[in-house]
């Protein structure tokens, strides 16, 4: 039976990784506000990759919790850092991008 925490953590999970994706394939709509906020090319790789791994460790996490705490905490301190990066940028009106991810994150670990 899916609880409600299993349902907000996929759910969580596959936001990141769509995230994830998005960075890898340097998404245009994903990539060109990085480059306004001064975010290195050569860091791009790295931060996909990281919420690729914050996503598998989501659900790795149902199986073995302390992957999914791991992985949870991981993913609020990297869409803490994306907030940060755009406040830094003064670019305000995208503020509400990294909290979207964010959400859902905090949320599945609340639940757990």
């Amino acid at each position: 039976m899916f609880t409600a925490h299993v349902v907000v953590t996929v759910l969580a999970a596959a936001w990141v990784a769509f995230s994830a994706v998005s960075v890898l394939t340097r998404a245009a709509w994903v990539v060109e506000p990085l480059a306004e906020y001064g975010v290195p090319r050569t860091l791009w790789p790295w931060l996909g990759t990281a919420k690729a791994a914050g996503a598998v460790g989501l659900v790795v996490g149902l199986f073995i919790p302390a992957i999914g705490l791991a992985a949870g905490i991981g993913l609020v301190v990297y869409f803490t850092g994306a907030v940060v990066t755009v406040l830094r940028a003064r670019s305000y009106k995208h503020i509400p991008f990294p909290l979207l991810y964010l959400a859902p994150v905090v949320v599945a670990m609340a639940l757990a």
